[in-house]
């Protein structure tokens, strides 16, 4: 055999060995006891917000709930996604989307003619004659939420306030005592969509 084809032989079965050796499976003694360890906290994407930071008062008064469709349910996805969007917690989510609730019950509202508070519309019964943006982006929920929410944050502690009077400060109603009953399906809805 030549000289040159044996050391190449030799060698290939040497690595062979070798990687056998230091790759392979190793027998672990008989008499080897249970492994401790400490569990390890996992984070998961589907965890829901903490519910403190959601109502950090608790819910004020009587509550109202509605059964939400398929356009509803977008639209407090919509509130969601601008939230996350403009940065804020899920504290903002809640106050925004319980506000909708009151003023529109998470519709998307055009002009209403004889019944329409003004020129009201969209999710947050925004104006444009009061300076809230055109009918066209007062109707987009993206850009009104970040509307609500811009007054939202001029609004000095707004993170410490009940949610009614959070939401008071940015809507000025007739009725500022009429949002609290919103607050827990409000929560309810954020903490099922803010991870999803």
């Amino acid at each position: 055999m030549n000289t040159m084809l044996r050391k190449s032989v030799l060698g290939i079965a040497g690595l062979a060995f070798t990687g056998g050796i230091f790759a392979g499976p190793i027998a672990a003694p008989a008499d080897a006891g249970p492994v401790e360890g400490k569990p390890v906290a996992v984070a998961v994407q589907g965890d829901k917000p903490d519910a403190a930071k959601l109502i950090p008062h608790g819910v004020q008064g009587a509550q109202s709930k509605i059964t939400l469709n398929d356009e509803q349910t977008a639209n407090a996805k919509a509130i969601i996604a601008a939230t996350k969007k403009a940065g804020l917690p899920e504290r903002a989510a809640v106050i925004s989307i319980a506000t909708s609730l009151q003023e529109s019950k998470l519709e998307n509202l055009g002009h209403l003619g004889d019944r329409n508070d003004h020129d009201s519309l969209g999710l947050f019964q925004q104006r444009p004659s009061s300076g809230w943006g055109t009918p066209e982006q007062i109707t987009d929920p993206e850009y009104s939420t970040l509307a609500f929410e811009k007054g939202l944050k001029q609004a000095d502690g707004w993170q410490d306030m009940p949610l009614t009077e959070a939401a008071q400060t940015v809507q000025v109603s007739a009725y500022p005592d009429a949002y609290a009953q919103w607050e827990q399906q409000a929560a309810d809805i954020v903490a099922q969509h803010w991870n999803s």
